[in-house]
Order: C-alpha cells, then structure tokens, then sequence
C-alpha cells in the first residue's frame, strides 16, 4: 500500500536525506532484495517516490531499467553497477549519489559484491503509474 504525502513533505525529506540517485527491484532480484516506500507524492503527470532499497552481499537487482530517471543516495556498503555491455560503469561507495538515466536503453544491473548490506535512498521521477523498474533479459554477461 502507498501512502500520499504533499510534495513539500518530500521535498524535505530529499534535503534531509541528501538524495541524488539508485538502481531498483527488478526480476530476477537475488534473496533478500528488499524494497520499501518511504514517500510518494505525485504532481501533474509524474509520480515522485522515495524508496529504501537493501541488497544483502552477495545479492543484486536483476536486470532492469527505468521509465523514468532515478536519484539515489548509498547509505551504506558499496554498489557495484553494470551496464548491458557487461562493463562495470562505477563502484558507489557508503555516501556516494547515483543517477540512472530513464529508457530501455540504459539497462543495468546493481550487484552487492561486499560483505555486508547495501541500502540506498532512491528517488523515482517517473511517468504517473510507471513501474519502478522494467525487467530486462540478462545481456550475456557471466553474472545475474
């Protein structure tokens, strides 16, 4: 279930936060890939949602993309992402931003190569009603 808040509630609790970006849940998501809303506010056309992603080492997010650019903030571990060459395009440390751009052309993957959770803030910017992410197939890498 979500809960509707006013805009300027989220927008405090960006600042309070320091968002600026983070992958999703999407299939096949690894055991222990947790998801949970912690805003939601939707303004005109676009839908606003502040999620608190947890990878457990070892996890990741399935492959996926977005229909909407997505902010997120790594409050803990290390993200490692992938892009769908295979290519690792950045490791994001404890207090590192992230920003995905939106569209299936910017597939990717987060991958928990540590040893201890990842947990990122994610601010979803998305067309009204999008989901959070769009599955994609695994582009031939060695890796889910």
């Amino acid at each position: 279930m979500r809960h509707v808040i006013r805009a300027g509630a989220v927008g405090a609790a960006l600042t309070t936060l320091s968002l600026t970006v983070g992958p999703a849940h999407a299939t096949p998501a690894g055991p222990g890939v947790t998801g949970k809303v912690i805003a939601e506010t939707t303004v005109g056309g676009t839908d606003y949602i502040l999620r608190e992603v947890t990878i457990p080492p070892g996890q990741a997010t399935g492959w996926h993309y977005h229909d909407g650019t997505l902010y997120a903030y790594v409050a803990e571990g290390t993200l490692s992402h992938f892009d769908a060459t295979c290519a690792s395009d950045g490791t994001y440390p404890t207090g590192s931003p992230i920003v995905e751009p939106a569209g299936a052309s910017h597939v990717h993957i987060g991958r928990n190569l540590g040893s201890t959770d990842v947990v990122l803030k994610v601010l979803y910017v998305l067309p009204h009603g999008a989901p959070f992410a769009e599955d994609a197939p695994n582009p031939g890498c060695g890796f889910e």
